[in-house]
């Protein structure tokens, strides 16, 4: 098959990646513990990744702080980290010949009480999930000095990244994670050079943007995941998102990802919680890929590539989230995630068009918080048998699937917290 899908990209770096489907970033959770660093079931999932025909692969998480985490599996790459198991994991995503970046995060104040850790954030504005927000630590402003230790993390995170051979770093500003809390004036009261104005929201990201391409060789990659929308009444908006993204021009920026949500209104998984919003959104949801009408137009923007991620499960669906808008500004980067978890090889599969569609686990429960969990443990449910070198199957029952997660993760709280008491 031909066709945009699987023409290669060159990349503002001069870097070209073979086809334009990346493996968007999910939660794995599979880090070795004690030392939480990747080993053999991040290797075994990642060895199918790549050979699947995908043409850039982004890691899970991968955490710059040893203190904030935002699974008790998370990877930790800081400065000092032994490096020998972060260079055999870039050469096996690399095995297929695509690339391999690490997403480095920070999960500021959407932090798990069982991690035994104080969550951080601009403001101290703790999480509204209702009966659900005692799961989540209690939380703390952060001082401007910590902010500045904050973008040396990232920075030393990116560099330790590229001396193990990754091809870039994405910098996770989206979905509720610290930088996404500097920039929601829902989150971030501050009165000093780091809140009020939108440009001061948006300084933590830049600083870090900035930092990290200081740090790191010209032809290293250097990616930001934005949010076009926190899908919250008087949140993060759409004109913020573009204003940001114009921010980010002449930065040294290979290509910014844009999905949107939280936590508190996990859009990324179909479920906005503002109602105003999901009937903005309606008309791209009905296509699956929730984003691509917000992408095209932030695209008119943008002077380096964008990505859109969102629900995409269908050939067709792919195909037409690529294809120019009236104005002949077009997506250049399509993430998908949970089919991927589904179906590795699924590029390859489409590149031989033998496999149109990809059926998704479904959860039908009226709680979107707990529709939330339990969609992620479903995919979790995928990745953790891929991680053993078995097929993904669908993931299995919801409900059990919910608990297997619940005592996985408790588990590795526990072994975290040994870790950190050492």
């Amino acid at each position: 098959m031909t066709g945009p899908l699987f023409e290669p990209l060159t990349l503002p770096n001069g870097s070209t990646i073979p086809n334009r489907i990346c493996k968007a970033a999910m939660e794995e959770n599979l880090a070795v513990q004690p030392g939480q660093y990747p080993g053999e079931k991040l290797f075994s999932l990642y060895r199918q990744w790549a050979q699947g025909g995908t043409g850039l692969l982004l890691s899970g998480n991968v955490m710059v702080d040893p203190s904030a985490l935002t699974g008790p599996g998370g990877v930790v790459l800081q400065k000092g980290t032994d490096l020998t198991p972060f260079r055999k994991w870039a050469e096996i995503g690399k095995s297929g010949g695509g690339q391999f970046w690490l997403q480095i995060s920070h999960p500021g104040r959407q932090l798990y009480k069982s991690m035994g850790e104080t969550a951080v954030s601009p403001s101290g504005v703790s999480l509204d999930l209702g009966k659900f927000s005692s799961l989540f630590a209690p939380v703390r402003a952060l001082e401007p000095g910590e902010i500045e230790a904050i973008v040396t993390r990232f920075a030393d995170t990116a560099e330790a990244a590229e001396e193990a051979g990754f091809d870039g770093v994405q910098i996770h500003g989206a979905h509720g994670y610290l930088v996404s809390q500097f920039l929601s004036p829902l989150v971030n009261h501050r009165d000093d050079q780091w809140g009020g104005s939108l440009e001061n929201r948006a300084r933590f990201l830049l600083s870090i943007v900035d930092a990290v391409r200081a740090r790191v060789g010209p032809g290293f990659g250097v990616g930001v995941k934005l949010n076009s929308a926190d899908f919250q009444r008087g949140g993060f908006a759409f004109e913020d998102a573009k204003q940001v993204v114009e921010w980010l021009n002449g930065r040294g920026v290979d290509f910014v990802e844009l999905s949107g949500g939280s936590y508190e209104s996990p859009a990324m998984q179909g479920n906005p919680a503002d109602e105003e919003e999901v009937e903005r959104s309606a008309s791209t949801a009905a296509r699956e890929a929730y984003f691509i009408d917000f992408a095209r137009q932030i695209a008119r923007t943008a002077t380096m590539p964008i990505m859109v991620t969102g629900g995409i499960t269908r050939l067709d669906t792919a195909e037409a989230a690529l294809a120019s808008d009236d104005h002949g500004f077009a997506v250049q980067i399509l993430g998908i995630a949970r089919a991927l978890a589904a179906k590795p090889d699924l590029p390859e599969l489409w590149r031989q068009q033998s496999c149109e569609t990809v059926e998704l686990p479904q959860v039908g429960w009226s709680s979107a918080a707990l529709k939330g969990l339990a969609t992620m443990a479903l995919t979790k449910a995928q990745l953790e048998r891929m991680a053993k070198g078995k097929a993904p199957g669908d993931g299995g029952s919801a409900l059990k699937a919910l608990v297997a997660d619940q005592w996985r993760t408790a588990k590795r709280a526990r072994n975290y917290r040994a870790w950190r008491s050492g």
